[in-house]
């Protein structure tokens, strides 16, 4: 009987993604779904983005975590406006998750709402929570076979950002492995090596949200 619960989970949480969908396409708001393992450098990513394009864009952040409200603060402190989801040991967010912690925000005027999902290789890519793209951060530091152990989250993103390139001197990892791993599910996501702490390689990750948001406005 296992199935058929699944299956209910996944209906109830596509039709709240359904509202989620209808409300930032009437807002004109771009919504990033942000995953990777815990550790990957999400939060860091999303305080040097809010940081360096804060003149460009107006953003708003909802955090996903266990417990906690320490990545909402780090992300508070860059101005930005930001909700702490704590799941209490879920392993995702929901789409009914997101859709509270949207009534926390003024979303009038938002440009960019990132959706900083739960650090889990597995559970967020299968729980749409009424996002425009999914990104997904791999650290060099995690094995660039990830892709390939991990195909689901890799096939259906719209972009993997690699990052803590700083470090590849130092481990045993090949970026042109983990890309075409990815490129191999997903011929179309687009791959960007960054370092968040050298801050190298954002200018390509920020001209693919101006594209991206771009898009949305039409």
């Amino acid at each position: 009987m296992q199935i058929p619960v699944i299956r209910n989970i996944l209906e109830a949480n596509a039709r709240v993604s359904d509202d989620l969908k209808r409300l930032f396409a009437e807002k004109g708001i771009l919504a990033l779904n942000l995953m990777s393992s815990p550790g990957a450098g999400k939060t860091t990513l999303l305080e040097r983005t809010l940081t360096d394009l804060a003149s460009e864009f107006s953003m708003a952040v909802i955090e996903g975590d266990l417990q906690t409200d320490n990545d909402a603060q780090r992300v508070a402190a860059t101005g930005a406006q930001a909700v702490q989801i704590n799941t209490e040991g879920g392993c995702h967010l929901t789409s009914a998750q997101v859709l509270a912690a949207c009534k926390e925000l003024n979303l009038d005027g938002l440009d960019i709402l990132f959706i900083e999902n739960v650090g889990n290789l597995v559970c967020p890519a299968e729980f749409d929570v009424g996002e425009d793209h999914k990104i997904t951060l791999l650290s060099v530091t995690e094995g660039d076979d990830k892709p390939e152990k991990y195909p689901l989250m890799f096939n259906i993103s719209s972009a993997l950002l690699l990052n803590k390139t700083d470090l590849l001197p130092y481990v045993d990892f090949s970026l042109e492995r983990a890309s075409n791993f990815a490129r191999g599910l997903n011929a179309d996501i687009k791959v960007f090596p960054v370092s968040c702490r050298a801050r190298e390689g954002l200018d390509a990750w920020y001209d693919w949200l101006r594209a991206a948001r771009a898009a949305k406005k039409g």
